[in-house]
């Protein structure tokens, strides 16, 4: 079979596995969304073990750019340009102070009903494991108390040298650049371009994932290796797959149940089928956030 021949087949094959998906998806309407009884039934049965995968969608919803929008430029730099130990080892003053502008933004933006649903969940069930690609720690202001941050959070720092944890570090008042006891200079506590993911944590991640009953993807392309083959290795180990994104993704034709809607939207209607009821400091903080968001 000829080359062309062979593209075309996957382009088949392709549309054939998209077809096959378009009846599951439940579409964010009105401000209703359908769950189906399936998602419903894997989500209450005995002892089930629920992972959840965040991605930058979710954090965008709360006001932060994702990292290669517009508003992830600083200056005349890209993202890319500043990321990277390279960068870090050439001018580090000019990366602290980008990531200082970041962590102004991140500062400024609230977690959001996903988020305070997500930490909800962690209370509900038995066995439920939250890991995140996003470094903006909101996770945790939500109340989840053990996020597995894949890379990193933003809010915290290490010696680049020796790896030890470092808190409250950033520029002095002089633009001084922070440094450890052992000599080395002080860096934000993130995964930068060309490092690898936390051993430990990736490790927890894959585990979760090998184990999981169901696994929902969440604001997330679902492309970005190695967190993409977490979806693919639940998928391998028998796990309803769930993608939840207001828009179609390359991988959405491999999900069993693809609801279309934002985080804030779907997570709490999901909770509301299955019981899960918002508890007082979560429903008295998305108000005041809610009431302090509104523009004249």
């Amino acid at each position: 079979m000829s080359g062309g021949e062979n593209a075309a087949c996957r382009a088949v094959d392709t549309v054939a596995a998209w077809e096959n998906v378009r009846w599951r998806l439940s579409w964010a309407a009105m401000g209703e969304i359908v769950i189906s009884e399936r998602l419903v039934e894997a989500l209450t049965a005995d002892r089930v073990r629920v992972v959840v995968l965040t991605g930058a969608g979710i954090s965008a919803e709360s006001g932060i750019p994702t990292f290669r929008s517009a508003g992830g430029w600083w200056k005349s730099y890209r993202p890319e340009d500043l990321a990277t130990p390279e960068a870090f080892a050439r001018d580090p003053k000019t990366v602290w102070e980008w990531y200082e502008h970041r962590r102004r933004i991140v500062g400024a933006a609230k977690p959001n009903s996903g988020h305070y649903e997500l930490a909800r969940w962690e209370r509900h069930f038995e066995k439920f494991t939250l890991i995140t690609q996003n470094v903006d720690g909101l996770h945790r202001r939500a109340g989840s108390t053990q996020p597995l941050e894949l890379h990193g959070n933003i809010g915290l720092s290490i010696c680049h040298r020796c790896r030890q944890s470092k808190e409250n570090a950033g520029l002095g008042p002089d633009g001084s650049i922070p440094c450890c006891e052992c000599g080395g200079l002080v860096r934000p506590a993130v995964v930068w371009f060309g490092e690898p993911l936390p051993p430990q944590t990736l490790q927890l991640a894959w585990d979760a994932s090998e184990r999981a009953d169901a696994f929902l993807s969440v604001g997330t392309s679902s492309i970005v290796q190695p967190a993409a083959d977490l979806a693919r290795i639940a998928k391998q180990a028998g796990a309803l797959l769930v993608e939840i994104n207001p828009e179609e993704t390359e991988m959405s034709y491999h999900f069993d149940e693809v609801l279309r809607g934002s985080a804030g939207v779907v997570l709490p209607a999901i909770g509301r089928r299955l019981g899960i009821k918002p508890d007082d400091h979560s429903l008295s903080d998305q108000v005041t956030e809610s009431a302090g968001n509104h523009e004249d």
